[in-house]
């Protein structure tokens, strides 16, 4: 066991179990109630980006982490880069990859082909996303005059063309197209009816957006596990140009503190540290599964957070 202090509080977690993973399914890991860490990155489109990826994914391999996810470019730009990543790292590491898969500008056809590229290599493990909007933010959805138009039904075609374990996306404040979070909540019981075996969330900054959730999620019947995902904050204006592209709202306080440092990247990064362990050591504490790390392809602030926790990596 691990234990963490901070102020007057004193809060075990339990270590990773030793040895490997039992199984190569991330729904049942998950559902077997290990504590899951996890780790996300995206294809590469340069030969330095590509160096940049595999040195992240070397620095974080150690950490053992119970899945790691490559995305999947809108429309379908990056898919052969999602496929050639995802299955170097089944083959050349030790993790256990997930490969994501989207709606957009995709025909039915099509993605049963990605599907069908997916388990030639040998990947069982997808995220099944509708997709943001081709448009971009705040465009309205537009389904391919031959595709899917909801995640649900993604989620059963990849169930339906193979043994895979699909997991979903769940949004803390809600999708920025959904009527209402009680409405948001009953889609993520839809996908699960649909065969969906875990979710992991967009990101956040305020952990009791993700209490919400779950709260709202576990009323309207989902109880798939729903693994929060954390995005440590280590540029400003990046992370304020994520927040309108996902709807997430960053906090005009947590903002305030960032500017105050802002005109030096070392403190915004220790400082991006900093709240990112507070969160996650709060969604800890109120039992969340895991946590799932946006790591834009980098690994000092996720290892950095790692360590701040008391974590211990699998052996």
């Amino acid at each position: 066991m691990r234990t963490r202090t901070g102020g007057s509080r004193s809060t075990t977690y339990p270590s990773r179990m030793p040895g490997p993973p039992v199984t190569t399914s991330v729904g049942e890991l998950l559902a077997a109630g290990e504590r899951s860490f996890s780790f996300e990155f995206f294809p590469p489109r340069t030969d330095e980006g590509e160096r940049q990826l595999w040195q992240a994914i070397r620095e974080l391999e150690p950490l053992r982490p119970t899945f790691v996810s490559v995305t999947y470019g809108a429309g379908g730009t990056t898919r052969d880069r999602t496929v050639r990543v995802t299955q170097r790292i089944l083959e050349e590491t030790t993790l256990l990859p997930m490969a994501h898969l989207t709606c957009v500008g995709a025909t039915v056809a099509e993605l049963r082909s990605v599907i069908g590229s997916y388990a030639a290599a040998g990947l069982r493990n997808v995220l099944a996303l509708r997709g943001d909007p081709p448009g971009g933010p705040g465009t309205p959805w537009t389904a391919h005059e031959h595709g899917l138009q909801h995640a649900d039904e993604l989620v059963r075609l990849v169930r339906s063309l193979g043994d895979f374990s699909v997991g979903v996306a769940a949004f803390p404040e809600g999708h920025p197209e959904s009527s209402s979070l009680e409405q948001d909540a009953r889609v993520l019981a839809a996908k699960q009816e649909a065969g969906a075996q875990f979710a992991v969330t967009q990101f956040f900054f305020q952990a009791g957006d993700y209490t919400a959730l779950v709260e709202r999620a576990r009323s309207a019947g989902v109880t798939i596990p729903i693994v929060p995902g954390v995005m440590p904050v280590t540029n400003l204006s990046q992370i304020e140009r994520f927040s309108v592209l996902s709807g997430a709202a960053f906090p005009a306080d947590l903002a305030d503190r960032f500017r105050a440092v802002g005109e030096d990247p070392a403190a915004v990064h220790d400082l991006g540290v900093e709240v990112a362990t507070e969160l996650c050591a709060a969604l800890l504490d109120a039992g969340a599964p895991g946590l799932h790390f946006y790591t834009l392809n980098r690994s000092t602030s996720s290892r950095e957070i790692y360590a701040n926790l008391g974590l211990s990596a699998r052996v």
